[in-house]
Parts: C-alpha cells; sequence; structure tokens
C-alpha cells in the first residue's frame, strides 16, 4: 500500500468536508476552487461560503464542523479494513478523472494504489449475463490485461464479475468501482473475488466506509468507471441498463466506446447493438480495442511489453493471440472431441441433451469426457446439469 501523501490532521480535513450533507462533488469542487483547501473552508465564515454559492444549510454544517467527528470514525475504519483516502490534490489521484465535470474530492482505496495511474479500460454490462456475454467478457478481460491494461468495472454480478476474473486469471490489473463502502461486500457471493481484489488488484469508492450499496448509488459511481478508463466496452445490456448510462457517462466524457455485437432477438443485446449503429467501435477481439486506443498510449503498452519480455523472458504483453472459436484444442479422445464439438459457447445445453447429440455414447463416457474437458479449461459445468464450451 502507498505511504499517506498528507498529515492526518489534513486528512481529516478532506474527511469532514466530503461528509458535509448536501455538499456533494460539484458543490466541494466549487469550495475548493474559491478557497483552495478544505481547511480554509472550514475557517470561512457562513457568510462568505453563502456567497461562494453554497445553500444556507449547508453553509451552516461547514460552519459549524459537525462532520470532524464522523470524519475521524472514517480514519478508525480505514485503518480497520486497511483502506486510505485518495484526495483530488493527491498526485496519486487518476488525471483523466480530475478532468471530468464532478470528480469525487476524495477517493477510499483498498490495494494496489498505484494502479489509479495505470492505463485502464472500463468493461461494463448487465447483471443477468448470458452464457455468451459472460464468456466474451472473461476472454476479453483476460486479454486486454494480458496486453497491458488495467481492466475497470463494478464489481456487480454477471458481466462486472466476469471482466474481473478475466483479468485475474491473465495475471493482469483490474480496478473495481463500488457503490458502496471499499468494507462492504456486495453482492455477498463475491466475497473471495473482493478478497482477491484486495489482494491483487484495486477498490475503489467515493462513497465513505460501512456505506450500504443503495441503488440510487450505482449510476453515481459509474461516472468513475468511465472517468478513470480511457474507453468503455459494453457487452451487454438492456435499453434503460446501468451499462447504457456508463456508455452515455463516456461519450460524454470524451472517452472511447466499444460494444461487442449481439443476438439481435435478445434484450440484452439491445445497448450494444444500438452503440454500434451510433458509432461505437464494433469488437470481434482485443485488438479491435487496442488499436484505437491514442498513440501514446500504444506506445506505453508496447514498452511494457519489452519489459516484460526482458524481466520475465515472456511472451510479449502487447500481442496475446487472438481468440479462435473453431480451433479443435489439444489432443482428445473422440468422444471428448465429439462432446466439445457438440457443446455452444453462447448457449447452455443440458446433459441430456449432450447425451441425445453425442450418439453411441454412454452415460459414464460423457461424463468422463466431460470432466477431461473441464479440467483443460475448455468446458464450463452451470448449475442444473448444464455446461457451455469456454472461448
Amino acid at each position: 500500500m502507498s505511504p499517506p501523501v498528507i498529515s492526518r490532521d489534513e486528512e481529516l480535513y478532506w474527511l469532514a468536508l466530503q461528509l458535509v450533507p448536501g455538499l456533494g462533488a460539484r458543490g466541494a469542487g466549487k469550495l475548493l476552487d474559491r478557497f483552495r483547501t478544505p481547511a480554509s473552508i472550514f475557517r470561512a465564515s457562513r457568510t462568505e461560503l453563502e456567497a461562494a454559492g453554497v445553500s444556507g444549510a449547508v453553509a451552516q454544517s461547514i460552519a459549524s464542523g459537525c462532520t470532524f467527528e464522523d470524519g475521524v470514525a472514517q480514519q478508525e475504519k480505514m485503518a480497520a479494513a486497511g483502506a486510505v483516502a485518495v484526495t483530488i490534490g493527491d498526485p496519486r489521484y487518476p488525471q483523466a478523472l480530475r478532468e471530468i465535470f464532478d470528480p469525487p474530492i476524495v477517493l477510499f482505496a483498498r490495494g494496489r494504489v498505484e494502479l489509479l495511474s495505470a492505463l485502464s479500460l472500463a468493461v461494463v454490462g448487465t447483471r443477468r449475463a448470458t452464457p455468451y456475454g459472460i464468456a466474451v467478457a472473461e476472454r476479453l478481460s483476460s486479454d486486454l490485461a494480458h496486453a497491458g491494461l488495467a481492466i475497470t468495472s463494478g464489481m456487480a454480478r454477471g458481466i462486472d464479475t466476469a471482466a474481473h476474473k478475466g483479468a485475474l486469471q491473465a495475471g493482469g490489473d483490474t480496478i473495481a468501482v463500488l457503490g458502496c463502502g471499499v468494507d462492504v461486500v456486495y453482492p455477498s457471493e463475491n466475497r473471495g473475488l473482493m478478497a482477491d481484489l484486495a489482494r491483487q488488484g484495486l477498490i475503489v469508492s467515493e462513497f465513505p466506509m460501512e456505506t450500504t450499496a443503495f441503488p440510487q448509488n450505482f449510476p453515481i459511481r459509474n461516472r468513475v468507471i468511465s472517468g478513470i478508463s480511457l474507453g468503455v466496452l459494453v457487452v451487454e445490456g438492456a435499453q434503460y441498463s446501468g451499462s447504457a448510462i456508463t456508455a452515455r457517462l463516456a461519450m460524454d466524457q470524451g472517452r472511447e466506446v466499444f460494444a461487442v455485437p449481439g443476438n439481435i432477438t435478445s434484450k440484452l443485446s439491445w445497448c450494444p447493438n444500438l452503440l454500434i449503429k451510433q458509432g461505437a467501435r464494433l469488437v470481434q477481439d482485443w485488438n479491435d480495442v487496442v488499436s484505437q486506443l491514442p498513440a501514446e498510449s500504444r506506445r506505453h503498452l508496447i514498452d511494457r511489453g519489452r519489459k516484460r519480455i526482458l524481466v520475465e523472458g515472456g511472451e510479449t504483453a502487447a500481442a496475446p493471440e487472438a481468440s479462435n472459436l473453431n480451433e479443435p484444442g489439444p489432443d482428445l479422445g473422440l468422444v471428448a472431441r465429439r462432446t466439445l464439438e457438440a457443446l455452444k459457447v453462447d448457449t447452455a445445453t443440458h446433459l441430456d441433451d449432450l447425451l441425445a447429440t453425442v450418439e453411441d455414447t454412454s452415460t459414464s463416457e460423457l461424463l468422463a469426457a466431460l470432466f477431461e474437458l473441464e479440467m483443460m479449461g475448455l468446458v464450463r459445468q452451470l448449475p442444473g446439469k448444464n455446461f457451455v464450451k469456454v472461448w
């Protein structure tokens, strides 16, 4: 974890300002533009504060200093959770996020804080993802992380979870931007993933410690997901989904928008397909994203790949192999090969249907083949004895 760059007393002023009821990121930003530091804001009179554009009630809250006690409690909770506060004046704060309309004045962070300065790409999508969406999000995130990009998402169910897991499986970097406190596990089934992110990646939020994941928080956090990223890749999403909101925010912030095309009969393809119609970059593999990044960013990724070769002796991080759904894979037995050919990436197949498709095969032979394919990472089992091919 990075060492603090401000004193504990200075941090307390920032936290107290963040916690003023009704002030918000934009209001706090205006006060900082006028008074320069949180300490100067709290030394100002109520009249001076109102003259700077805040309401009487907010000015009274600031002048009374009532949020300092809450700030001390936040410092204690941060210490207990291993979190730090990264203020907008901190050199570790992402420069791209500073430039959006209403940047948070404080980010709470757990994990590798240095990832805030990494080149990152947001991968977002629906919570109710299809097997196709999960496969695409995992594979693209893995390839893009291998190419040197940090994968940013929101740790929600579905596409977000798949994106984080794909990056971690590639040994790459990933950032989770939460709509709750960085010490709150949401959703609860992602407890293990959150532990992995705190250890290998980064968890950030503008919401104070122990903040519950209220629904209204998620559209607010989406501007941070797009704000710290070079672009946003939408995998699946319905018409009025969070991923549609994030894509719109990315456009407003001047970020590149990418989308993976989907089945036109699926409601979850509405958002990415419409984005493509409106000019978003159609993505079939990792290079469709990397090739559209700014030249400086591409040079940075290439330099990082060269350093990786020198340090680790591995293949260049800037050129992972593109996915190919038609490759038969490694040497397989006849039953395993026929089983793999019968499975699909975008649709789960039940065991009984597989038995009917893979002819002249007993149940035990099929189960053995499925086990072999699962161990080789070519097949994944879903609940209810359903199976999909891994992309």
